[in-house]
């Protein structure tokens, strides 16, 4: 079995897996596609009507990631018209609140899929997986300040700085980011680098530095004073 992958940033493959560069490459070449993608604007209706049009005819499609990735009217038309041999869906659009609660989709007019109740996550190996993923992003944010993965939360992927590190989250306003960097530059210490992400309400920056840790706990007292200010910290 020959098994491709294809992916926003370039990873490592493992095994026989071998990245591909266009999603639409992935899509004309696979017998089975796959998904495992978070739920963001970016990832809505990532499997629309071109997209389903590209794989190939007799194809199956597996969605045990999110419900609004694949769009559900386009796989019907699909499967209506024979274009995709079947599909295994695990996650949809709207998901019954309770046990009580009907579950309606056009897709229960098909034999030849497969709807199981949003139980991908409920296995023993991914249990396990999701339990080492947590902490790991729990301790690099600790540790590190990255916030890779966060869905509520801007994200900042960091990479190792020797000097000091500094994060700032703040209300997402005009002017915080000036107002720290005049922090700095009162102190006269020159800024590293600096890596700023927003979201609607919040801002979350890191600043790394070359100074003395005592520099850095006065700068660090100042940040906590700037009006707007969630929290700060010094991480190192």
């Amino acid at each position: 079995m020959h098994v491709y992958f294809y992916d926003i940033e370039n990873k490592l493959p493992l095994g026989n897996a071998t990245q591909v560069q266009h999603l639409s490459d992935l899509l004309n070449m696979s017998d089975v596609v796959s998904l495992h993608v978070p739920e963001n604007a970016s990832t809505k209706n990532l499997m629309g009507a071109r997209e389903i049009a590209l794989m190939k005819p007799g194809a199956l499609l597996i969605n045990a990631a999110r419900g609004t990735v694949v769009d559900i009217p386009a796989l019907c038309d699909a499967l209506a018209t024979k274009h995709l041999a079947g599909a295994a869906i695990d996650v949809f659009p709207t998901e019954p609140a309770t046990n009580s609660d009907p579950f309606t989709s056009p897709l229960c007019d098909f034999d030849n899929v497969i709807l199981t109740p949003h139980i991908g996550g409920s296995t023993l190996e991914a249990q396990e997986n999701i339990g080492l993923e947590v902490a790991g992003k729990l301790t690099k944010y600790s540790d590190n300040g990255s916030t890779l993965s966060a869905v509520n939360f801007p994200e900042v992927s960091l990479p190792l700085h020797g000097g000091r590190r500094l994060m700032h989250i703040h209300e997402n306003r005009p002017g915080v980011l000036t107002a720290l960097n005049q922090i700095f530059a009162e102190q006269g210490v020159n800024i590293a680098a600096q890596y700023l992400q927003t979201s609607a309400q919040v801002g979350y920056v890191v600043i790394d530095i070359e100074a003395d840790e005592d520099v850095a706990e006065k700068a660090l007292l100042a940040m906590k004073a700037l009006p707007g200010t969630i929290r700060a910290r010094l991480l190192y």
